[in-house]
């Protein structure tokens, strides 16, 4: 076969020529080939095109430094904008570094006092790991981190994270930049048009003034239902712009669209005048918004029902409420994020910002079709009933109107029949939940001490160890069994972060990275149950928790296979009368295996495994635990049955 006579480039050392071909970059500062690079862009170019000029290709190489002049930018324009983004109380920004932002980068890291700090500089080494770190830190805070892309390139390269983000309804804060006066292919006049239809809002300002109220209202959208990834695309020119008078708007935060107070009159008399009343409690935006659920349900009496052994931001499940209670037939049923029989309270759906952005008529399954985009189900539901048309409002907003009114109507005789209601659920919630647990555990016993490894005896194991401590799961559980949801208690926002929305591989490490941000400097660990064929599309992100000494275990379910396709196959082979000896082909991570304690190693954290003898699995989980109690992320290769 003929040799291709193309030219290969990278990100960083592309050069536009006529034929989209590139010069090498040089080591700097190498003049001889600087000049070699000039004279073969030239001779590429048989277009006519104009070839690189001489600045460009001294920027791209390298060889350049600063003006020995005296300093005549006195405020950049990225200070503003990094000023702003303290102000709304960002406290981190993934990246992996690009020169379409090097301006907002340089503020990043030298505005402030004390330097890169609110936000900090993350580095991450693929931008799909940046804007799932974002997505992972969204769903244990409720509040957006900031990931920074590079161009048009970054864009796709983060656009199956944005997408992950947009049907999960996470909350993430996106900048892009645009330098349309260096690499031709990293620009675009409409840059933000490459994910319009699955990002909730984007803009690419043209002054100033108006990138800074761009960047507030993309932090406003992000966190307003239904929350979402938002975008803003900003030139090199207003990052490097001197602006010594400039001064960042005041923050104007959001208006939250709450029911009304007849509304909260009606639901407050039914809760309050009910022999048997319920809440059904599902995802809601904030721990405020969990307090104030709490708050609610013991100021009622209500047993509850909860999401939170499915995502984050929902009842805490071993709350003496939470549960189907004495009675299973409840004459009031409120739902919050959730249906109730009597009154529901639910924010807007995706599909109504689909229908104003998806202007291609992608159609996205789930989304256009008014699916909810993955609301939590609780457990606990108790019997099941019929949902009143719902409330369009925000339910964690309206919560307050709700207490207030609830406060205002009761009356002596009231508190003493919620009082005993109290007394009875408790303790018919308590039995049930010993109940629960003593078959989830006799279920699980199966294969405990087989090899390979019970994904149950992993849950197992870890939760003596973690049970006193203030924890996270951050991974998807449900390719591990989902044990957690029978064996441990789910009693914080975070305790829970779920799957990844659209159920793309390659999110588990980089969202438990994002988690393990916000953990850092909140006194809690980050465990990770990561399965194997989910890591390799970015493995990179262990440099970027060793990098910034997150507090993170992560525990491999290596059954050396995509066992989910594996089964699909098998199963299609049957069908077709074919056999399944052939199922493995595609679907399984063998000949060679892959040893993650050595991959782990390559990126600087430590480890240990394969593990296959479960005798020897609670001594590891405990180094490793104590590992990351001392800021040392750690990981250990457990070999594990298929589920």
């Amino acid at each position: 076969m003929a040799k291709s006579s193309k030219v290969s480039f990278g990100r960083r050392s592309f050069l536009k020529t006529a034929g989209g071909a590139a010069a090498l970059a040089t080591t700097p500062p190498v003049v001889e080939e600087a000049q070699a690079q000039r004279t073969a862009a030239a001779t590429a170019n048989p277009a006519g095109v104009p070839a690189p000029t001489e600045a460009q290709i001294e920027r791209e190489s390298g060889n350049i430094r600063p003006p020995a002049v005296t300093r005549t930018i006195t405020r950049p324009g990225s200070d503003l904008m990094v000023q702003t983004l303290k102000e709304l109380g960002v406290e981190y920004v993934a990246a992996n570094p690009g020169s379409s932002f090097e301006g907002l980068q340089e503020s990043f890291i030298n505005y402030g006092n004390p330097r890169n700090h609110m936000p900090e500089f993350i580095t991450a080494l693929h931008e799909e790991s940046a804007v799932t770190m974002a997505h992972g830190y969204a769903k244990a805070e409720g509040k957006p981190m900031l990931a920074l892309l590079h161009g048009t390139i970054g864009i796709q390269h983060g656009s199956m994270s944005i997408y992950q983000a947009y049907y999960d309804r996470v909350p993430v804060l996106m900048i892009a930049g645009n330098d349309p006066g260096f690499i031709a292919a990293h620009t675009a006049h409409d840059m933000g048009a490459m994910v319009r239809s699955f990002t909730k809002w984007d803009a690419q300002p043209e002054t100033l003034d108006d990138a800074l109220v761009a960047i507030q209202r993309a932090y406003n959208e992000a966190i307003t239902p239904p929350m979402g990834p938002t975008l803003v695309v900003l030139t090199s020119e207003l990052q490097k712009e001197n602006a010594p008078n400039a001064k960042v708007p005041a923050y104007k935060p959001p208006q939250f669209v709450t029911i009304d107070a007849t509304q909260a009159r009606e639901i407050a008399k039914g809760l309050v005048e009910a022999q048997n009343p319920r809440i059904a409690v599902g995802r809601l935006r904030t721990p405020e918004g969990v307090k104030r659920a709490v708050e609610l349900a013991e100021l009622v009496g209500a047993c509850t029902s909860t999401a939170a052994t499915n995502g984050p931001m929902s009842f805490p499940q071993r709350h003496p409420l939470c549960g189907p209670g004495a009675d299973t037939h409840y004459d009031y049923t409120l739902g919050l994020e959730e249906g109730g029989a009597q009154a529901s309270i639910t924010g807007p759906t995706l599909a109504k910002v689909a229908a104003e952005r998806d202007h291609d008529d992608i159609g996205f399954g789930g989304i256009s079709g008014g699916g909810r985009g993955g609301r939590g189900r609780g457990n606990g539901r108790g019997a099941a009933t019929p949902s009143a048309p719902p409330i369009q409002a925000d339910a964690e907003a309206s919560l307050p109107l709700i207490i207030e009114e609830v406060n205002r109507q009761l009356t002596g005789d009231h508190k003493t029949r919620i009082q005993d209601r109290i007394t009875k659920n408790t303790h018919a919630n308590h039995e049930a939940r010993v109940a629960a647990i003593e078959q989830a555990v006799e279920n699980k016993r199966a294969g405990w001490n087989g090899s390979p490894i019970s994904t149950a005896r992993v849950y197992a194991e870890l939760w003596p160890l973690i049970m006193n401590e203030d924890w996270c799961l951050s991974s998807p559980s449900g390719f591990s069994g989902g044990h957690n949801a029978q064996l441990w208690d789910h009693d914080k926002p975070y305790s829970y972060l779920g799957g990844q929305g659209a159920g793309g591989m390659g999110y588990g490490a980089p969202a438990s990275v994002g988690a393990a941000l916000a953990a850092k400097a909140r006194n809690r660990i980050v465990i990770n149950i990561q399965t194997d064929g989910d890591l390799n599309y970015a493995p990179g992100v262990l440099w970027t928790a060793v990098h910034h000494k997150l507090p993170m275990l992560t525990v491999m379910h290596n059954n050396r296979a995509w066992h989910q396709e594996f089964m699909f196959v098998e199963y299609m082979a049957g069908v077709r009368g074919r056999g399944g000896q052939n199922a493995y082909v595609g679907t399984t991570l063998r000949d060679p295996f892959l040893d993650y304690s050595k991959m782990a190693a390559g990126y600087g954290m430590a480890g240990e495994g394969p593990i296959t003898d479960p005798a020897k699995l609670s001594a590891a989980l405990k180094r490793g635990l104590a590992s990351v109690k001392r800021g040392e992320p750690y990981m250990i290769d457990v070999i594990t049955q298929p589920r």
